[in-house]
């Protein structure tokens, strides 16, 4: 998921996409330790997709706070 879209997103919907893709990142990790994976790349790119997906909240979190000030 590029940046751009996630920067769409409503607040309430990226926090309901990153519960939804941390759930299908340990899945994907529990099922690569079973058995392998054919493309194991896969993994990193959900876990950066997490990673983005939090980036954003934070940004969204900072922005809120400095608004208050």
């Amino acid at each position: 998921m590029k940046q751009k879209v996630i920067h769409e997103l409503s607040t309430p919907e990226v926090i309901e996409r990153l519960a939804e893709e941390e759930k299908h990142l340990i899945k994907m990790k529990l099922n690569h330790a079973v058995s392998p994976l054919e493309n194991p790349n896969k993994i990193k790119e959900q876990r950066r997709t997490v990673a983005r997906l939090k980036t954003e909240l934070r940004k969204r979190e900072i922005n809120q706070q400095l608004k208050s000030e």
